[in-house]
């Protein structure tokens, strides 16, 4: 057999495969659609995006991976296969700290897929309040970078708002410097986010050390004002190149090679357990000695395992802090809570943010 006939008999198996890959996705669809029946006629109120349904089946997706697609590529696969089978139950609006073309937006599409309508805002309170007031079913939020902390306007609005964190998305972090330019020789601004500039900080001393570096609101606004201004030239996420119209003149200038932020999803709902999950906890401890040591005792002694601690003004007086401590588990394991029963006892304040599936992608 000829490499011609060879490549055409190839060619007609991917082309009967694709029918039958269309075919089952129609199929799902139509479950989908049959579950949305179900759930309308018990509840009309019913709430049809599961965080915990969905983290699950990505992981059993991941599990019976055998490649040579990788388990990652795959499970972004199903996500968008289960984000457009979600859309023909329940069209769902997405609040993110916007505005278009920035992380967090890459965020929420990586978390929820592409068949959400996101909705652009300014401010991450305006986030809160769109989802407070049910304008939007979910927020997407920054809350840490793994090289320059955490996103303190994100921590503070869990001080008064009723919602719950519902998820977490991680996303690896590629900054890139894009303008109209032809060469780095002529680029006399570099316009980003403080973060990010301070995350490219070796490589601008390095390749620009006379340009000017302007912090703004957004890496999307940087690029926006890039694609206005004459020898400027902003960092940014590749999705901001695309929206500007911008090219891009340098790829992955961040300093760290593992560069990350982790987000949070918030919502109006409590997911039940997943199997893997994390619970955030907001705590303040008595103004006594060894006050924290105190607090954070009934975890170890019901063997729950603390991720992270974060310290914050509680806002109430001078000295006065609030403690942001992530545990492993859900808040229904047994360890976990008796430990939130022991903690009740002991804390000025325990406030449990939310329990809340692990991030799977």
């Amino acid at each position: 057999m000829s490499d011609d006939q060879q490549l055409k008999a190839i060619r007609d198996r991917i082309n009967r495969l694709d029918e039958r890959i269309q075919a089952l996705i129609s199929e799902r669809a139509e479950a989908a659609q049959e579950v949305a029946r179900i759930k309308l006629a018990a509840n009309s109120q019913t709430e049809f995006y599961r965080p915990e349904r969905e983290a699950q089946v990505l992981k059993l997706v991941k599990a019976r991976n055998r490649g040579p697609l990788d388990d990652e590529e795959m499970a972004r696969l199903f996500r968008e296969i289960m984000s457009a089978c979600l859309a023909l139950e329940q069209p769902m609006k997405i609040a993110f700290l916007g505005p278009e073309g920035t992380f967090t937006q890459a965020a929420a599409l990586k978390h929820f897929g592409h068949s959400v309508r996101t909705q652009s805002l300014g401010s991450i309170p305006e986030v809160f309040r769109d989802v407070e007031s049910g304008v939007c079913a979910y927020g997407v939020v920054p809350v840490e970078n793994s090289t320059e902390g955490v996103v303190t306007h994100t921590l503070d609005m869990f001080l008064s708002s009723p919602l719950h964190i519902c998820g977490e998305v991680s996303l690896r972090i590629n900054h890139h410097l894009m303008g109209l330019v032809e060469t780095l020789d002529q680029v006399r601004t570099v316009y980003s986010h403080q973060q990010s500039l301070a995350q490219c900080r070796g490589w601008l001393d390095r390749r620009l050390p006379r340009a000017r570096r302007i912090g703004v609101g957004s890496n999307a606004e940087a690029a926006r004002l890039a694609a206005g201004e004459p020898g400027a030239a902003a960092i940014a996420g590749e999705a901001a190149a695309e929206i500007y119209g911008l090219k891009i003149l340098s790829r992955n200038i961040e300093d760290e090679p593992g560069n990350t932020t982790r987000f949070l999803v918030i919502g109006r709902q409590e997911p039940p357990p997943s199997g893997e999950d994390k619970t955030s906890l907001l705590l303040a401890t008595r103004n006594v000695a060894g006050g924290l040591h105190r607090l954070l005792t009934p975890l170890a002694e019901h063997s729950v395992s603390m991720t992270r601690i974060e310290s914050r003004p509680s806002g109430r007086g001078k000295w006065e802090y609030v403690f942001f401590v992530d545990v492993e588990g859900h808040r229904d394991d047994d360890n976990v809570a008796r430990a939130l029963d022991a903690l009740r006892e002991e804390a000025q304040m325990c406030k449990v943010l939310g329990s809340y599936p692990k991030a799977v992608l």
